[in-house]
């Protein structure tokens, strides 16, 4: 306890200023549980790992002094100072394309594509009702416009998504004759990929409006993008509070993926 006590005096009013944004930021990552996914780890980690570096900056930088003081110690500080550095102004970089897409409001849509996510026995799950109301503000809008709901049936779920989708548009007064359903895909891949498919079977433009969470608008345009789409523009749907900061760094993670991989 007087060690801690000691470490707590020492400390200046900017480390106490980051201190508290760690801690902040760490019980944000840690309100998206029991519904956890990677960025909710990935979150927690970084800033376990930053609040112990604000806690320890006296130490770690005396030690890093030490390392230094040789020729290969110094080669290996500049160059992890080199990589941490490119690291985040990737991840800056992510997050303005990302909230880019968030604000590319469609001028007026050809047609509406909304991507599926969740569905609870035969009701939309939290985050799925929050794209649907998106698109339903956007049919509302444009009353001549179609709409493409796009979901599967996962194992644990009673109907497709497209299905849930169209029920719950129905049911908030949308005609049925303006929803179409595609719901054999699985993945962001799969949605564009059959949506297409469906969109050049009716002879509709490929010019699309994505709907979905504003963290995937990005990654979801990209994708579009390379299965042969128009025009892309994007409506981002509201997403839960304590769910944001760990949807956003899974996206980086994704993002980095779909540009190593392109899956």
């Amino acid at each position: 306890m007087e060690t801690l006590r000691k470490l707590f005096a020492s400390m200046t009013a900017v480390r106490w200023v980051l201190l508290v944004i760690e801690l902040l930021l760490l019980n944000w990552f840690i309100a998206a549980f029991p519904f956890a996914n990677a960025g909710t780890f990935m979150g927690i980690f970084l800033c376990l790992a930053s609040a112990a570096l604000t806690l320890g900056w006296k130490g770690f930088r005396g030690y890093v002094g030490n390392v230094c003081k040789t020729g290969a110690g110094k080669g290996v500080v500049i160059a992890s100072s080199v990589i941490i550095g490119l690291l985040l102004v990737y991840v800056l970089l992510l997050s303005f394309m990302m909230l880019r897409a968030i604000y590319s409001k469609p001028e007026k849509p050809n047609v509406v594509v909304v991507l599926g996510c969740q569905v609870r026995g035969t009701r939309p799950s939290k985050m799925l009702r929050f794209r649907l109301d998106a698109a339903k503000e956007l049919l509302d809008e444009y009353p001549d416009v179609k709409c493409v709901v796009s979901g599967g049936k996962g194992d644990d779920e009673n109907i497709s998504e497209a299905q849930c989708m169209k029920n719950y548009l129905v049911e908030n007064g949308i005609s049925s004759d303006r929803i179409i359903m595609e719901d054999k895909s699985t993945t962001t891949f799969e949605n564009m990929k059959f949506t297409f498919e469906k969109l050049d079977e009716l002879g509709i433009s490929r010019d699309i409006t994505i709907v979905t969470d504003g963290y995937h608008l990005y990654r979801a345009s990209l994708i579009a993008k390379e299965q042969g789409a128009g025009e892309v523009t994007s409506y981002g749907a509201s997403t839960e509070f304590r769910h944001i900061a760990s949807h956003w760094v899974r996206e980086w993670a994704a993002l980095t993926k779909y540009f190593l991989f392109g899956t």
